[in-house]
């Protein structure tokens, strides 16, 4: 058990409250594919990533993958999904996201190094598609750039620091807070 890396999985916690209690902007709707729900779902998935992540780093049983590895997964493909919609003009549905999420449930029980492998994919397209956004809507470019800046920061002390990935946490917790005023954002 590493004290850091627990502790500091709380700040997913954290970044979900705070998403989660300011998901409303003005002009958002109220239908199911509501830039509030879809901030909503990307607080909770924050929230499940601190958890699961508290579990991992903490007591780590065997099974902890399978509350560790979705909401991640999840968190990527919300967030390409959402750009995926803007991008194409397309109202995001639900098991654009929610699918691959679930998918990952069952891979991470079955085969957790395949779920590693997959997050590892989906974090790699998500970022992708956030920087074609990015490109494509100038109103949300300094938002979702910063995001990915403050993502890719974290992961490369994570990558290099014997303390990296307790930086990672911090800061993958706050390029999500970052993205979310971004995440179901559509030009007016």
């Amino acid at each position: 058990m590493d004290a850091a890396d627990t502790w500091s999985s709380l700040t997913f916690v954290v970044a979900g409250i705070w998403i989660v209690a300011r998901r409303r902007h003005p002009g958002d709707g109220d239908g199911p594919g509501s830039a509030a729900r879809t901030r909503a779902a990307l607080g909770v998935l924050a929230i499940g990533i601190g958890v699961g992540s508290v579990i991992q780093h903490g007591p780590a049983p065997s099974w902890n993958p399978v509350v560790h590895d979705p909401p991640l997964l999840g968190a990527y493909a919300l967030v390409a999904a959402d750009a995926v919609a803007d991008l194409t003009g397309r109202r995001m549905r639900t098991w654009w996201w929610l699918g691959p999420t679930l998918a990952d449930a069952v891979l991470a029980a079955v085969d957790p190094w395949a779920s590693i492998v997959a997050q590892g994919i989906a974090s790699g397209v998500a970022v992708v598609l956030i920087l074609l956004r990015a490109l494509a809507r100038p109103t949300l470019r300094a938002r979702l750039v910063s995001a990915v800046v403050v993502l890719g920061v974290g992961a490369l002390i994570g990558f290099v620091e014997p303390w990296g990935h307790t930086v990672w946490h911090l800061l993958a917790a706050a390029a999500i807070v970052v993205a979310a005023p971004a995440v179901g954002a559509r030009p007016s």
